[in-house]
């Protein structure tokens, strides 16, 4: 009888957030879920896996995922994102199409035409309207917008300036399925801790370097040694080539200190505990393009 009432009392789904790259979906994601889940760089591209974010009430649960930009893929690595964006179009119960008042409305029109088809309940994402200068211009953007996507909901705001997103939670419960919680009440993701550490890593190094070499590294944590206070963690960061390794280190080990010294301090944020970090940097050649480095890496089942 008691499971019968929660049923029928709480509602919960699983919400996606798709869009092209730096629109703004991570900055998004973490407004929603409260936390500090997805990389946010300016830099495009930043997020390679689904992140799921978890937001619990007594009354609903919403299960958040952020997916990889959707591009057109050079090498093996952006064939798996997209494969991460275009699950997100199977398995969802709200879609949330996030775009910003600065991209073409026609750009990736394969992957649009997917998302006009969906029978589920669509919200479109204007973000980024603070940069507008006048409401005439937002006017003119959704109509466009409504063209190309006749049946979603179309929710203009400002993931930075967090303007509307409360009413666009609002809408995301409303529009919640009846159901008793996919995951435990306590839960803020399905993600191990381990994969925030390298998250919060592959974050400074894209801060912290230029061109290529962000994108061709990937952050493996090898030891995460974890006591009442404290944190030991041993994490390798993976180049393609030596060249990449230098640039990476930096003279006397400088850049790569600099790194470790940025990511220790949110890694102590986000645990609020002591971290010991250890980086280290190993060459694994043309590891984007190779299938069994991309199943090790997390890429690929």
């Amino acid at each position: 009888m008691t499971a019968e009432i929660e049923k029928k009392n709480h509602k919960a789904g699983f919400v996606n957030i798709v869009g092209n790259p730096n629109v703004g979906k991570s900055t998004l994601m973490n407004d929603l879920v409260g936390e500090r889940l997805s990389i946010i760089t300016s830099k495009a591209q930043t997020t390679r896996h689904r992140i799921t974010g978890i937001v619990n009430t007594p009354d609903y649960q919403i299960v958040f995922s952020d997916t990889p930009g959707v591009l057109k893929p050079k090498y093996r690595l952006q064939e798996s994102m997209r494969e991460f964006s275009e699950g997100a179009l199977t398995d969802a119960d709200i879609l949330l199409y996030v775009t910003d008042v600065v991209e073409d409305p026609t750009k990736n029109e394969d992957f649009l035409s997917k998302v006009a088809k969906e029978t589920i309940p669509v919200i479109l994402v204007i973000n980024k309207i603070d940069l507008l200068k006048s409401q005439n211009e937002l006017v003119e953007l959704m109509d466009r917008w409504k063209e190309i996507l006749p049946n979603a909901e179309i929710f203009p705001i400002s993931a930075t300036e967090k303007f509307n997103v409360d009413n666009l939670i609002r809408r995301i419960v409303e529009l919640l399925p009846d159901s008793p919680p996919y995951f435990g009440k306590d839960a803020l993701t399905d993600k191990p801790a381990r994969f925030f550490v390298t998250e919060i890593i592959r974050e400074k190094i894209l801060l912290n370097y230029d061109k290529e070499v962000p994108y061709s590294t990937e952050v493996i944590v090898e030891k995460f040694d974890e006591k009442e206070k404290s944190i030991h963690i041993m994490a390798v960061i993976y180049v393609e080539r030596d060249s990449q390794k230098g640039i990476l280190i930096g003279k006397g080990g400088s850049k790569l200190k600099k790194v470790g010294m940025e990511s220790r301090k949110d890694i102590e944020t986000f645990f609020d505990k002591k971290v010991y970090l250890e980086l280290f940097v190993k060459v694994e050649d043309n590891w984007r393009n190779r299938e069994n480095k991309l199943k090790a890496f997390g890429y690929i089942d």
